[in-house]
């Protein structure tokens, strides 16, 4: 590692870079924080909902998610956590399955008996493998086909495959399904193998805030509404970085957590490989609304939808995990549109999307009314999710970019998981690590 009293510069001011600038504080270096938006917490941040504050995005942690568990731990945090046994359901041709425990899935109308044990043995067989690196050279097309075969493929997998990458999911190797099923499986893994999933009272905006203090005491600067225009090495082995404002910081060291194509556009001195690479990383993005009502919809906190009919991807009824005395005795529900960065359903208003949502929920939930609905918010973010692409890792370019003294870590390096926020925290302390 470089030497202390050195000054860096983090550009990003989500669970990334807050957990990359507490780090080198720890070791002694002077970091400033610099985000765009007026709060920290990026993806996982939180905001007004009616007369609540709740997390913008639905989160969720596992017993396995060591990583943020540890970090809940040094915030004071992590006895606070409630850990709960959830339900799960599955909804395919206008009906609601429970597909909770392994009899209700052998119960699972869509498919027959040799369909459901091949499935079966596709998520046991998938949670087992260690080189992830080999299903980076097979499409998931493929291998899902291989081992769940061509019908439980077409009518179960691709449904699901298309709600997370559209048509996207041609692209995608086996990676990008293996790492949800290792980190899904891995919430099972306990004696009675029951799902049991965790939340903190007070949510993200809790954890956040906590988060802030200690960066504050471990003298951290931190800069809100501030957004870089462009990053480059000047005279002196420093970096300089410019902010839409007019002013310009200079750094020894800085590290760019921004989406690959934000990074490819603020540093233009990049190589034409490293901006070609940036540029060639595939995103989804998210379209996302928070539902809250006056009663709860369902006792499922996550149902997969496969009917193409449906506006939206998912259901996520917090109120299954999350107790209702958080939402002032109200539900919770988001209801997340995975789609491409250009997609025309950015453009909708928050109106027009209501009007779609709130219908779809009325066909799908008989006992569901309009008036149910207290308050209707919608996120967009447009680079959420780096697609798994095949041979991805070595089309990925370095952390250590070309231009001195500046270093590129996003979600898209998390290559041997899927985005969530304790392989966020994992990114970042690893990533450190080979850094000079």
């Amino acid at each position: 590692m470089s030497q202390k009293n050195e000054h860096w510069g983090i550009v990003g001011g989500g669970i990334l870079g807050m957990t990359l600038a507490l780090r080198l504080a720890q070791q002694g270096k002077q970091v400033t924080l610099i985000e765009s938006s007026d709060r920290l917490g990026g993806l996982a941040d939180a905001w007004q909902l009616g007369n609540i504050v709740w997390d913008r995005h639905y989160h969720v942690i596992l017993l396995s998610d060591q990583h943020l568990r540890s970090l809940l731990k040094e915030l004071g945090l992590e006895q606070d956590l409630q850990w709960v046994e959830t339900k799960t359901g599955f909804y395919k041709d206008g009906r609601l399955y429970s597909i909770s425990n392994a009899i209700e899935f052998l119960r699972f109308f869509p498919l027959n008996l040799i369909d459901k044990l091949r499935f079966a043995f596709t998520i046991i067989y998938g949670s087992k493998i260690k080189d992830w690196k080999k299903l980076e050279k097979i499409s998931v097309t493929e291998w899902l086909t291989k081992w769940s075969g061509k019908y439980t493929f077409e009518k179960i997998w691709l449904p699901l495959l298309r709600s997370k990458l559209g048509e996207n999911y041609r692209k995608a190797s086996a990676s990008f399904i293996w790492a949800i099923i290792a980190r899904l499986y891995a919430a099972r893994r306990t004696g009675l193998k029951k799902e049991l999933f965790g939340y903190l009272s007070g949510g993200y905006g809790r954890i956040l805030e906590r988060f802030t203090e200690v960066l504050q005491e471990s003298n951290v600067s931190i800069q809100l509404g501030s957004k870089v225009i462009s990053v480059d090495s000047i005279e002196g082995n420093l970096v300089g970085i410019k902010l839409d404002n007019g002013e310009y910081i200079e750094f020894d060291k800085v590290i760019l957590t921004t989406p690959a194509p934000v990074a490819a556009k603020v540093c233009p001195k990049l190589s034409e490989d490293e901006i070609r690479k940036l540029n060639n990383i595939e995103y989804q993005g998210i379209i996302c609304a928070s539902v809250l009502l006056k009663k709860p919809i369902s006792k499922f906190y996550v149902t997969n939808i496969t009917d193409t009919w449906v506006p939206f991807t998912g259901v996520i009824e917090m109120t299954a995990l999350v107790d209702r005395s958080q939402f002032g005795g109200n539900s919770l529900v988001y209801l997340p549109k995975y789609v491409v960065p250009d997609d025309p359903a950015f453009e909708l208003s928050d109106r027009e999307l209501e009007e779609k949502f709130i219908t779809a929920l009325v066909h799908m939930y008989p006992r569901f009314e309009r008036d149910d609905v207290i308050c209707f918010q919608v996120s967009r973010v447009r680079h959420v999710l780096a697609i798994a692409t095949l041979n991805y890792s070595k089309n990925l370019p370095p952390i250590k970019t070309s231009i001195s003294g500046v270093y590129i870590i996003n979600s898209a390096h998390i290559l041997n998981g899927t985005l969530n926020v304790n392989e966020t925290i994992q990114l970042a302390e690893s990533a450190l690590a080979s850094i000079d």
